[in-house]
């Protein structure tokens, strides 16, 4: 069932090589019943003809704000759609929206739209890390945009990593979860922990681990459009939720972790383990930075406090609990083993062993198992689309 049927959909293209992927777009928006008006930047125009997408889309596609024809009214077509959606945006006409540069058509009319907007990044892997698109992309999140994480894979400059625009199925995908989202968590109180945390061995070091946390925020942002109460344990990460109306708390250690998920569990209808916590922790930490002083040196470390087992104790009938399991062997029997110890109602198992997911990914892969040893396993799919598959799970219990 679509979600599209009868949606205004606005596509930017702009000048990569992943513009030839918006031609399947188009035709996979028009067949879930959306209308699409296109435009294109110039850029865009040189990679696929205009043409293509006029035929495509039963619609005249626009390239400049002024032409033979007259004044392409981008004003009219910012109130026309009920989302826009720029796919693939290049990593110069992202730093343009970011900045509010108007000198094209896809600018203009992102600049004139008054609906969501939608951005699927393609660009090669070192420009995507690059720290002035990582500032461009989150200023876009700050103004309201929504960000369809890239893709893992071979790239056009023949390197391997991210930066690929995210599958066109995904796209439509992700519109249609956005169209479908429905106020199921309006009377919830959902409590969400995410990212890693830092066990301090001196003032400068400390034991961790590569979690970013994107999942979490991704799950915390996913229930708060839902209508749900979120309040989110974040460990130390420089990511942040984009919504305001999500209650943060921030922690260093697994011990902080701990004592913040206890105080505020009794109240939540719903809690999500997705925090990537160190078992372990320094015995003792020494209040100086340690020096050099010979071939080895020895770190006794003692365990922390079990998050996971100590909610599972306290759980009451009206609660609900999901876990998280991150495996690399024996993974669906470790799950399930975790999914009863800890006293889980479900658990999501992640795989290390899949390019593309896991630590650090705008994508994830997952296996959502329930206490009855029911399996469903998912696609790679962009962070944003797990937690949607994450959420209505949950719902269905």
């Amino acid at each position: 069932m679509t979600n599209l049927k009868g949606k205004k959909i606005l596509l930017g293209i702009t000048g990569s090589i992943a513009a030839y992927k918006a031609a399947f777009l188009t035709r996979l928006l028009i067949k879930s019943g959306a209308e699409v008006q296109v435009v294109m930047t110039p850029s865009a125009a040189a990679f696929v003809a205009p043409l293509t997408f006029s035929t495509l889309s039963g619609r005249p596609v626009f390239t400049e704000v002024q032409s033979e024809a007259g004044w392409n009214n981008h004003v009219e077509l910012g109130l026309w759609a009920d989302a826009m959606l720029l796919a693939p945006l290049t990593a110069n006409t992202l730093a343009k929206l970011a900045q509010g540069v108007c000198d094209n058509m896809v600018a203009a009319v992102y600049l004139s739209a008054r609906c969501p907007v939608f951005f699927a990044p393609a660009m090669d892997v070192d420009m995507w890390r690059h720290p002035a698109t990582r500032h461009n992309v989150q200023r876009l999140q700050a103004f309201g945009n929504q960000l369809i994480p890239v893709a893992y894979g071979e790239l056009a400059s023949g390197l391997v990593g991210e930066g690929r625009m995210a599958e066109p199925e995904h796209i439509v995908a992700t519109l249609n979860a956005y169209f479908a989202q429905k106020q199921d968590f309006s009377d919830k109180r959902v409590l969400i922990t995410a990212g890693p945390t830092h066990e301090p061995i001196d003032p400068v070091r400390f034991i961790g681990n590569r979690s970013s946390g994107k999942m979490g925020i991704a799950l915390a942002e996913a229930a708060a459009r839902r209508g749900a109460q979120v309040t989110l344990i974040l460990g130390p990460t420089q990511h942040r939720p984009a919504l305001e109306n999500i209650q943060l708390v921030l922690v260093e250690t697994a011990q902080q972790m701990y004592e913040a998920a206890l105080q505020h569990f009794p109240q939540a209808d719903i809690s999500i383990l997705a925090a990537a916590v160190a078992d372990y922790r320094p015995a003792h930490a020494a209040d100086q930075k340690i020096k050099r002083s010979g071939d080895a040196l020895t770190i006794e470390l003692v365990e922390n406090p079990d998050i996971a087992a100590t909610l599972g104790r306290q759980k009451k009938e009206n609660q609900l609990l999901v876990g998280f399991a991150l495996e690399t062997q024996n993974e669906e029997d470790n799950a399930k083993s975790k999914l009863e110890r800890k006293q889980f109602d479900l658990i999501v198992l992640n795989s290390l062993n899949t390019p593309g997911a896991g630590f650090e990914h705008d994508t994830n892969q997952i296996t959502i198992i329930s206490k009855n040893n029911k399996l469903r396993k998912f696609e790679l799919k962009s962070k944003t689309a797990v937690a949607a598959d994450i959420l209505n799970a949950i719902i269905e219990l």
